[in-house]
């Protein structure tokens, strides 16, 4: 078992007053079993004239907000904590052949099937196409079993694929990222969605944090985490599968999941309109601190 506590702070500062804002924030930590938000707080300045909490259509909790004064500077800043005490979603033993997988959830009219089914498409930022169907097609011969297709796909996108923070922005199209080879999480996140919806599998994007660990007898660096972002891919009778192509791993005990969609404008952390000045800065700090660590005991005699 794991408990960490995140704080997640992010600044506008604009060149010319901002006369009124609305704005949604993906920024409180999904629970399930295993995985559990047992608090969170957030504040914001100026202090907004109205505010309120749902759920999305994701079941993503969403705080909307609107600042009816004038403001040069706009904060907010989240408090969280999450217990991480097993694996909430076990891989399963056997697979089925990703083929049959793909023809299946067509047809398939249960619930987590129909759930699924919306996660084969195109998003706004996610096209599938045929060459990335092409390249995802040496990791998906037929009749591989779909977990171990997924993890070939993950290790070649890891081994092609540098991680490269000024080679992209947010508005980088899947395409280009494709020829550059180079990137940040969100677009290897992105391209390893569009590479699944082109073979007309399941997948879905998920934003979280990732508990970073300093080099050998270095301390933490405060505020030296990020946001990150990874995929889950969906498997009839098992559930939703997650993989992280930037880092080539299995998400476990270090991946702290905050909300999930179609892609990331579906769960961008902030996000909003304006009416004033189009000049910004943006600085966006997060931290990752382990609270308390458990190992569980041997079931040997």
């Amino acid at each position: 078992m794991i408990s960490y506590r995140i704080t997640h702070k992010t600044a506008y500062s604009y060149k010319r007053a901002v006369s009124i804002a609305e704005h949604a924030v993906h920024l409180m930590p999904r629970s399930w079993p295993h995985h559990r938000c047992t608090k969170h707080e957030l504040s914001i300045q100026p202090t907004p004239a109205t505010r309120s909490d749902r759920l999305d259509y994701f079941g993503n909790h969403v705080n909307l907000f609107t600042i009816q004064e004038p403001h040069r500077e706009f904060a907010v800043e989240a408090r969280s904590e999450v217990t991480i005490d097993g694996d909430s979603r076990p891989w399963p033993a056997t697979s089925l052949p990703w083929d049959e997988v793909a023809k299946s959830l067509r047809g398939d009219l249960s619930p987590s099937g129909l759930n699924a089914y919306q996660f084969v498409f195109e998003s706004p930022r996610v096209r599938p196409s045929a060459e990335l169907a092409e390249y995802a097609a040496y990791s998906f011969h037929p009749g591989r079993p779909l977990t171990e297709a997924l993890l070939d796909l993950t290790a070649r996108m890891f081994a092609d694929f540098r991680f490269d923070a000024k080679a992209t922005d947010i508005s980088t199209p899947i395409e280009e990222v494709f020829e550059k080879r180079r990137g940040v999480c969100q677009d290897f996140a992105h391209l390893q969605i569009a590479f699944l919806r082109s073979l007309n599998l399941a997948a879905r994007y998920v934003s979280g944090y990732l508990r970073t660990l300093p080099p050998p007898g270095k301390p933490r660096l405060i505020g030296a985490d990020a946001s990150h972002a990874w995929v889950s891919v969906y498997h009839p009778g098992a559930g939703w599968l997650d993989v992280d192509p930037t880092n080539n791993v299995v998400p476990a005990f270090g991946h702290i999941t905050v909300a999930w969609g179609r892609d990331y404008g579906d769960v961008s952390p902030v996000r909003g309109i304006i009416l004033g000045s189009r000049d910004l800065k943006l600085k966006v700090e997060v931290d990752v601190e382990p609270l308390e660590e458990k190992t569980p005991p041997s079931s040997e005699a």
